[in-house]
């Protein structure tokens, strides 16, 4: 595999993500309320219509999805580009790209796009600063459910490069 190609790929993935994400929240947007701290849906949701956040409603679950197969499709892309060739090349190809994605969501979108950037907050919420840098909630999520979602589009990733090559 190529690493040169890897790490512009990191780049590019980083780059599709973050439009993701300012696409996706802020505002009156609720597709991704579910990640948001506990505090601020309660507060949003006082004024807002409320909408399912349960991990296994249906919202949550069709959300997640679409989002897994969007990452699986992206990433299958990639890792053919990258030269992967066997299952364990695609697997850990699509784990690695997962795990870096999950971590600069954390530390650099979450801890500080997230936190500091009034564009990101809900509708009746811009003033709960301290409720926007809740660095162990973010953190959480990345290490569970997050490496364990990752694992889904991985298997599929590395079952895809398997049949192809």
């Amino acid at each position: 595999m190529s690493i040169p190609v890897i790490i512009i790929e990191m780049a590019i993935f980083a780059v599709l993500f973050t439009i993701m994400c300012f696409k996706t929240t802020g505002g009156n947007n609720t597709t991704q309320v579910e990640n948001y701290p506990p505090d601020i849906q309660e507060e949003y949701f006082k004024t807002h219509k409320r909408i399912p956040t349960a991990p296994l409603s249906k919202r949550v679950v069709i959300t997640k999805s679409v989002a897994l197969i969007g990452f699986a499709v992206i990433l299958i892309i990639m890792a053919l580009l990258a030269g992967a060739k066997t299952f364990i090349q695609g697997f850990l190809f699509a784990f690695g790209m997962m795990a870096w994605i999950g971590a600069y969501d954390t530390f650099f979108i979450d801890w500080v796009l997230f936190a500091n950037m009034k564009r990101f907050r809900l509708e009746g919420t811009e003033h709960m600063d301290k409720a926007y840098h809740q660095k162990w909630f973010h953190l959480k999520g990345m290490l569970f459910p997050g490496l364990a979602f990752a694992l889904i589009p991985a298997v599929i990733v590395g079952l895809i490069v398997m049949l192809i090559r």
